[in-house]
């Protein structure tokens, strides 16, 4: 089976609108309520299928072996879900920074579900792929639905939500901000007041993992600091990449062409229906 590479799928970025950490559960894993919300910008993709069932990732990854990587892991797990004979070599362009808070792992997880779902005709409900998707990640479900989406439990019970679609201006301040470290840290906010959706603003909400990763990495603080100057700033998830929203692409581009040299950055605008339901509507064509 002598294909070529199929053209992009698309892993998008995604961006936590606010981060409650309500609770603890008694394995460890805190309780969550958050909104996800997608980004227009993110990592691609692509696939060759293999006769012999073999796995391979093509390119190399800085810090990422292809065993650990969940690119590899989430191939595995559906041929081992489906029984499938097939195999795949997978090329990943990586744009989203490691560590960065945009999901770009569980993000890359969940495009190689959803797209040799299609491409292996295993047949898999989305259903079916978003809960394989959570053995890999809590956060790997909402990038297969799709869908910006109010998130509880441990991020994995999704209610489809439609917040405005503003231009995001997103900095990266150059750190790499592990997610077990703040969520260890004893001084985590852990006891936040459930609220409800309706209940909820952006300006009445928060990051709880802020203080603790301004304490831990002073770089995201200072990008928190200089970006508010401009915009309401926030920090995205537990991780490095600040992020502020704007009406207009132009309004973000005036601000970003200011962020310091030291400082990475993008534009993307928000998008509560992810890019990859939209590839996968075309391959399903």
């Amino acid at each position: 089976m002598n294909r070529p590479l199929t053209d992009p799928w698309p892993a998008p970025a995604k961006i936590n609108l606010f981060l409650h950490i309500v609770g603890r559960r008694a394995d460890g894993y805190h309780l969550l309520q958050t909104i996800f919300q997608f980004l227009s910008a993110g990592d691609d993709l692509f696939f060759k299928v293999r006769a012999d069932g073999q796995v391979h990732r093509l390119n190399d990854l800085p810090s990422v072996s292809p065993e650990a990587d969940l690119v590899v892991r989430a191939a595995r797990l559906l041929q081992r879900t489906t029984g499938t004979s097939l195999g795949v070599d997978i090329r990943v362009d990586k744009r989203l920074p490691l560590g960065g808070g945009l999901g770009g792992g569980s993000s890359n997880a969940a495009t190689v579900l959803v797209a040799l779902n299609e491409l292996w005709n295993t047949g898999l409900s989305t259903e079916m792929l978003a809960a394989l998707g959570l053995q890999l990640g809590a956060d790997v479900p909402v990038f297969v639905t799709g869908h910006a989406a109010w998130a509880e439990g441990v991020g994995e019970q999704l209610t489809r939500v439609s917040p405005p679609e503003p231009w995001y201006l997103v900095i990266h301040p150059g750190c790499q901000v592990p997610t077990g470290a703040v969520f260890s840290d004893s001084e985590l906010t852990r006891n936040t007041p459930v609220s409800t959706i309706h209940d909820l603003s952006f300006a009445a909400c928060h990051n709880d993992c802020e203080p603790v990763t301004r304490r831990l990495f002073p770089a995201v603080g200072h990008a928190l600091d200089w970006l508010g100057v401009s915009a309401p700033a926030r920090m995205s998830g537990t991780g490095a990449c600040v992020f502020a929203p704007f009406d207009t692409e132009e309004g973000a581009g005036a601000v970003g062409r200011r962020v310091p040299p030291a400082w990475k950055w993008f534009i993307a605008a928000g998008r509560n229906r992810s890019p990859l339901l939209d590839r996968l509507a075309r391959a399903s064509s």
